[in-house]
């Protein structure tokens, strides 16, 4: 066993750069067993030196990041400062001085991961991100390595723990959605300001991550479809559960029938009591992942907060680790197939629409052939009429997104048609 020790400089000190330092300094025999080797704490750059951080040696602590990674001895970075810059920058210099990174940066991944992946492989040097997507749940590197032989085909999955507890909690106790997101707040599950979560943001970042790693090509930010749960109301779930359905904030990826293209979408969805994602509640995260050979897989656990972020992280720095005492690097980007993204409107789903009508003979035809002049055809109806006004539920068969949409304009511009109350995607069949 190698004695001298392997130095790690811990780039950010918050909720998860906190408990990595932490567990570094408890787990440390442990680690040096699993690695072949010590790792060290050799410094930790932060941005408020004067706050108190319980565990962690005030000597370590830096405001001056580029200068610890430049100063020559460091093996490995662990990134948990989040954001673009300094991120990138940082991680940039790592690799030009020689340093492996870990990263839990989804939003730089999302945006950035093919300039990081190629200057990574420049200097020859890895970068791992496993706690960049749904925290403690073993999922970037199962389908990076483990399914590396095979071919998925869809991963469908609750990536953000924060919008699960409030949808849970619509669901489970008829909560509005305000409330839900106040008591999401009131236990610290939702941010001050929750626009990320609530918006599809963070969804959306973790989907263009992982649609890359399932379908071998480049995906970003921009490329993924995505829609909020802001308007998501408890008359809908009253909906969902006539369907026998639950609604849940997706991440939907999925390879054309063709294989050569592939879409990436966020957004809510009503989903079958019968799936296995309906049952996930609280603040887990779980994703369903269909591969051509294995089948079906389901990979579930928390996916968020400091200690599940942190085993994450801290099993890619024993990987990393590893792999520089081997004077090897793991496996980089896969981007051979180049397969492009399609648009939303491309992609073939259903629809649960609710309509505000009047309530007199004919509207339900003049309804009918809106849906049959756009090419879309209806799975099932319902309607409830009182005083002349009336409400009608109609759920589609699937169709190409953009021949629904088509057909809810049309709707908007029917004499009969008071208002769309709602639209909503029916998934997981």
């Amino acid at each position: 066993m190698r004695t001298r020790p392997l130095k790690v400089a811990l780039l950010g000190c918050g909720v998860v750069g906190s408990e990595v330092a932490r567990i570094m300094t408890t787990h440390a025999d442990d680690l040096t067993q699993r690695i072949g080797a010590p790792v060290e704490l050799a410094g930790v750059a932060v941005r408020r030196p004067s706050k108190v951080r319980e565990g962690v040696d005030p000597a370590l602590i830096t405001t001056d990041a580029t200068a610890l990674l430049k100063r020559g001895d460091i093996d490995i970075a662990i990134e948990v400062i989040g954001g673009i810059e300094p991120a990138r920058g940082l991680i940039t210099t790592a690799f030009e001085h020689g340093i492996s990174v870990v990263s839990a940066n989804k939003a730089l991944l999302a945006q950035d991961g093919a300039a990081l992946h190629a200057a990574a492989e420049r200097h020859g040097r890895d970068l791992y991100y496993e706690a960049a997507v749904a925290g403690a749940i073993p999922l970037v590197r199962p389908m990076r390595e483990s399914l590396a032989g095979d071919k998925i085909n869809r991963v469908m999955g609750i990536v953000n723990g924060t919008t699960n507890f409030i949808l849970d909690k619509m669901d489970s106790t008829g909560a509005g959605y305000q409330e839900a997101l106040d008591e999401a707040t009131a236990l610290g599950y939702a941010e001050a300001d929750p626009t990320a979560d609530v918006e599809g943001y963070d969804a959306a970042a973790k989907a263009a991550i992982l649609a890359g790693i399932a379908f071998h090509t480049r995906v970003r930010l921009d490329d993924v479809y995505r829609e909020g749960m802001t308007e998501v109301s408890a008359a809908d779930f009253a909906s969902a559960k006539r369907m026998g359905c639950t609604i849940k904030l997706l991440a939907i990826l999925e390879r054309a029938a063709d294989g050569e293209s592939v879409t990436a979408r966020v957004h809510p969805a009503m989903i079958p009591l019968s799936h296995p994602l309906a049952s996930v509640r609280e603040a887990y995260n779980a994703v369903f992942v269909e591969a051509e050979a294995a089948g079906r897989l389901m990979f579930y656990g928390p996916g968020a907060g400091g200690a599940p972020t942190a085993s994450a992280v801290l099993g890619d720095l024993v990987a990393v680790a590893r792999n520089k005492l081997a004077e090897a690097t793991g496996p980089g980007e896969s981007a051979y197939t180049q397969l492009p993204v399609s648009p939303m409107g491309d992609v073939v789903t259903r629809y649960h629409i609710s309509l505000d009508v009047a309530d007199k003979p004919g509207v339900l035809a003049q309804v009918a052939t809106t849906f049959a002049e756009h090419g879309v055809s209806i799975d099932t109806v319902r309607q409830q009429g009182k005083d002349g006004e009336a409400s009608l539920v109609v759920v589609t068969h699937r169709a190409p997104d953009a021949a629904l949409s088509g057909t809810v304009e049309a709707l908007r511009k029917l004499d009969t048609v008071r208002g769309v109350a709602s639209i909503m995607r029916v998934e997981g069949e």
